[in-house]
C-alpha cells in the first residue's frame, strides 16, 4: 500500500498544479477575448498536449488498445466538458469570479468519493467543505445577478469534481502518465469536429503562442493533480484545490485589471479559509 506524502508536500504540489492550471486558463481567456472560439481553445489544449507528450505518457502502440476502456472515456468526457464550460464562462466573467463558482468542484469530489468510493469522511472536514460552499454562494449569488457565464462556471466545477473522483477511482488501475495521456488523446478525438470547424484564420503569432501556453500549462497542472490523487484520498486533497483562488485573483488583477467586488471578495476569502481548515485536518504521518 502506497503511503501518503507529508501534508506540506501535498500542499506544494497542489499549489504548483493549480497555479499552472490558472495560467493555462488565463491564456484561454486572452484567446477568447481575441475572438477565438472556446471549443477551439479546448480542442487545441487536448490535441497539442497529446501530440507533444504522446510517447512520454505511455501512449505507444501497446497502450492505445486500453483507451477503449469505458471508464477512461467517461473520465475524459468529464474533463472535456469542464474545460469547455470554464472557457465559455471566462468569455464574459472575471477570472476570480469564475474560479470562485468553479469551486463547487471539490465539494462534488468529496461527496462522490465518499458515496461511490467508500473513502472515509469526518464531521470536521464536512463542516469545512460546507463553509466553502457558503463562500461559493456568495460568489455566485444565485438569482437575478447570476449571468450565463456564472452558470457555465458552476457547470464546469460540477464536471471537474466528478472528474477528480473518477481520477481517484482509476488510479489503482492505471499509472498517472497514462491517465493524463488518455484524457488528452480521448479529449482531442471527442472535440475534433468542433475544433476543426472553429480554427481561427488569424496569422497573429501571439495567438498561436497563447494556444501553446494554454495547452502545456493545463497539461502540467493536471498531471501533478493526478500524481497527488494517486497517493492521497480525494477527501484530503480536494480542499487543497482552493489555493487556486490565490492565483486566480492575483493573475486576474495583473493581467486583466479585475478586482473582485466586496461581496465576491468575501466569498473568495470564505472559500480559501475552508481550504486552509481542510489542510489543518490532514493527518500527520
Amino acid at each position: 500500500m502506497m503511503q501518503s506524502p507529508a501534508p506540506l508536500t501535498v500542499l506544494g504540489l497542489v499549489a504548483l498544479a493549480t497555479t499552472a492550471i490558472v495560467c493555462g486558463d488565463t491564456a484561454g481567456k486572452l484567446l477568447t477575448g481575441a475572438g477565438v472560439q472556446p471549443l477551439f481553445v479546448a480542442w487545441s489544449r487536448f490535441a497539442l498536449a497529446a501530440l507533444l507528450l504522446f510517447w512520454m505518457l505511455g501512449l505507444g502502440p501497446a497502450g492505445l488498445g486500453r483507451l477503449l476502456d469505458w471508464r477512461l472515456i467517461l473520465r475524459a468526457a468529464l474533463i472535456v466538458g469542464a474545460i469547455a464550460s470554464i472557457l465559455t464562462a471566462l468569455r464574459t466573467e472575471p477570472i476570480a469570479n469564475v474560479f470562485g463558482a468553479f469551486f463547487i468542484g471539490p465539494i462534488v469530489a468529496y461527496v462522490l468519493s465518499a458515496l461511490l468510493l467508500g473513502e472515509r469522511v469526518s464531521w470536521a472536514r464536512t463542516v469545512m467543505l460546507a463553509l466553502g460552499f457558503a463562500g461559493v454562494l456568495l460568489v455566485v449569488r444565485p438569482g437575478g445577478e447570476m449571468g450565463t457565464g456564472m452558470i457555465f462556471a458552476v457547470l464546469a466545477g460540477t464536471l471537474y469534481g466528478s472528474y477528480l473522483a473518477a481520477t481517484r477511482w482509476l488510479t489503482a488501475s492505471y499509472p498517472p502518465p497514462f491517465l493524463l495521456g488518455s484524457q488528452l488523446l480521448i479529449g482531442a478525438v471527442l472535440l475534433l469536429p468542433a475544433g476543426l470547424a472553429s480554427i481561427p484564420a488569424s496569422t497573429d503569432l501571439r495567438v498561436w503562442v497563447l494556444v501553446i501556453v494554454s495547452s502545456l500549462a493545463s497539461a502540467f497542472g493536471n498531471y501533478l493533480l493526478v500524481v497527488v490523487n494517486r497517493t492521497t484520498p480525494a477527501t484530503v486533497s480536494a480542499p487543497l484545490i482552493y489555493f487556486q483562488l490565490i492565483a486566480a485573483t492575483v493573475i486576474g488583477f495583473f493581467v486583466f485589471g479585475d478586482w473582485p467586488e466586496p461581496l465576491t471578495l468575501l466569498g473568495l476569502a470564505v472559500i480559501f479559509a475552508s481550504g486552509v481548515g481542510g489542510l489543518a485536518l490532514v493527518p500527520r504521518r
